[in-house]
């Protein structure tokens, strides 16, 4: 017969509670990064879908007509103006971009800090449960 474990002291409790609302924390992070990271997908196919535009309106001879889709209509549009729109967007989408580096960036780090806490009270958890001397302390 095994003998019944005992239970845990309450600096045990408080360990316990400690990885567990680290790695809560951790999970909350990685969950935000996956975010930051859909959303700076996002925002680089619409760069790349507007850079092809920006390509086909250089490739337009100066008889073309251009039309804008304004809800169920298509309006005719000057060339210069969707050109210029095209190019306002495409700085807009660079600027977003810029931004979601700087989030996946600052979430990068605060991951790799709530990685190393993690550690950190696993390795005061493992210290105190086994010391050096062998018997664990109280």
């Amino acid at each position: 017969m095994t003998a019944a474990a005992a239970p845990p002291t309450k600096e045990q409790q408080e360990f316990i509670r400690k990885l567990q609302a680290e790695r809560e924390k951790l999970q909350v992070l990685s969950k935000e990064y996956q975010k930051f990271i859909q959303t700076r997908q996002q925002f680089d196919a619409q760069l790349n879908e507007n850079e092809l535009v920006l390509g086909e309106f250089g490739r337009l001879k100066d008889s073309a007509e251009v039309f804008k889709l304004v809800g169920p209509l298509l309006v005719k549009q000057e060339i210069p103006v969707a050109v210029s729109t095209v190019k306002k967007r495409i700085n807009f989408i660079k600027g977003e971009l810029e931004r979601c580096d700087k989030n996946i960036t600052g979430s990068e780090e605060k991951q790799a800090r709530s990685r190393e806490a993690l550690a950190k009270i696993q390795q005061q958890y493992q210290a105190k449960m086994h010391p050096a001397g062998g018997a664990p302390q109280s």
